[in-house]
């Protein structure tokens, strides 16, 4: 089983997560089809480079046939929010978070 991280994903866990269901327990030939025409295309590129750095880690170390690999496990976990300030009418100001994500995603031979 490969298992490879991606910390600090600037988007909201939520939004990960739409695009990451579409790919669970697919085939890394076929997740791959799928994220390229995702409509999320900020968050299906970051997927698809890490679902690339799997593949590669895969080819290197040679015990693994690269026609059989699944995705296996896929989570997505709400990383550190960056807080900020927005000036508001009257000299109010509003607090926004800007969210982040951790994505731990996994290959396994099917």
């Amino acid at each position: 089983m490969i298992t490879v991280k991606n910390n600090n994903v600037g988007t909201s866990a939520r939004k990960v997560r739409q695009v990451v269901n579409l790919i669970r327990r697919k085939k890394v030939e076929e997740a791959l089809k799928i994220l390229r025409f995702c409509e999320k295309k900020e968050t299906a590129i970051v997927v698809t480079k890490l679902i690339n750095s799997g593949l590669a880690i895969a080819a290197e170390s040679k015990k693994y046939d690269l026609d059989n690999l699944i995705i296996d496990l896929v989570m997505v976990d709400e990383g550190p929010s960056l807080k900020r300030i927005m000036p508001r009418a009257q000299g109010r100001a509003y607090q926004i978070s800007k969210k982040s994500s951790y994505i731990t995603l996994s290959l396994k031979e099917a």
